[in-house]
């Protein structure tokens, strides 16, 4: 049997097929990123303590930055959206910051929870019958 494999000035070259499964590997691998958390407690982008040990003002504020920042990228998103190439300049300039900030939103929505922090959802109305 003949080997495969080709030598180039000291060199070796591997078969065509490793090459080929590297690059759907690494084509697996970069869509992983591109997939929904919604539901999913692991975050790519988010450290889950990052929160732990903030007071609740501290966290009101964090919130108020992230989302911010996360309508913020929505925005540019749906501007490069109306483009030509809108999709694939969504994919690799603007998809990463927005999951990123999503995750940041949720991670300080269970932080906010788990120390009970009063959040717009929580406050009493002042309306209230007495």
């Amino acid at each position: 049997m003949q080997d495969r494999t080709v030598r180039y000035r000291g060199l070796t070259r591997l078969p065509p097929i490793v090459g080929v499964t590297l690059v759907g590997f690494m084509a697996g691998s970069m869509l992983v990123g591109c997939t929904s958390t919604a539901d999913s407690p692991v975050t790519i982008f988010a450290d889950p303590g990052q929160y732990q040990y903030f007071n609740c003002e501290q966290l009101v504020g964090q919130r108020k930055y992230w989302t911010g920042r996360e309508q913020e990228i929505k925005q540019l998103m749906d501007k490069a959206g109306q483009d030509a190439g809108g999709a694939i300049v969504n994919v690799l300039a603007y998809q990463a910051d927005h999951v990123a900030a999503t995750e940041q939103v949720k991670l300080i929505e269970a932080a906010t929870r788990s120390k009970n922090c009063e959040t717009p959802a929580s406050w009493r109305s002042n309306s209230a019958v007495r």
